[in-house]
């Protein structure tokens, strides 16, 4: 008789970007830059906001932010989009579908469950930003989670790996 066989769910990465300026809007442009990436590959993603008005901003900018470049995105206000890889931007409700790749530019914890398989936290170098993300950092590092840290110092990036 075979031995029976166990599945381990899966706990999500959870990736920091820490940006060396401490402006809101290089932030943003930074998170349409992955956005994109993301897109480019062929994924989708959910973008958690804090509010709003970070939602319009965010919508608004992967318009603009990088001429010639276009990111299928919508709001997110309990309708899901016509096509499954729409990006959408929204608040704590996150539909199913839209739930493996967050980009997290909230002050909320995201699912850490499946089908979350990742987790982005894009923090700039202000104190504000730099105390929530240690906040969200500690909850990851509590719930078992792999967490890579990629910080912008000097005009390079240094990763540094922690938890799992």
């Amino acid at each position: 008789m075979p031995a029976p066989t166990s599945v381990l769910p899966t706990v999500p990465e959870v990736v920091f970007y820490v940006l060396a300026s401490s402006s809101q809007h290089q932030r943003q442009d930074f998170a349409c830059k992955l956005i994109d990436k993301i897109y480019r590959g062929g994924q989708f993603c959910y973008v958690l906001t804090e509010h709003e008005e970070q939602a319009n901003e965010i919508d608004k900018l992967l318009w603009t932010f990088r001429p010639g470049s276009f990111v299928p995105h919508q709001l997110y206000g309990n309708q899901l989009p016509a096509y499954q890889n729409t990006i959408l931007i929204g608040g704590n409700a996150i539909p199913e579908n839209w739930q493996k790749i967050i980009i997290n530019l909230s002050s909320h914890f995201p699912p850490t469950i499946a089908p979350t398989e990742r987790i982005v936290e894009i923090l700039d170098n202000s104190e504000e930003s730099k105390q929530a993300g240690r906040q969200r950092y500690k909850h990851y590092l509590e719930a078992g989670l792999e967490i890579i840290t990629h910080k912008h110092e000097g005009g390079v990036w240094i990763e540094t790996r922690t938890g799992g």
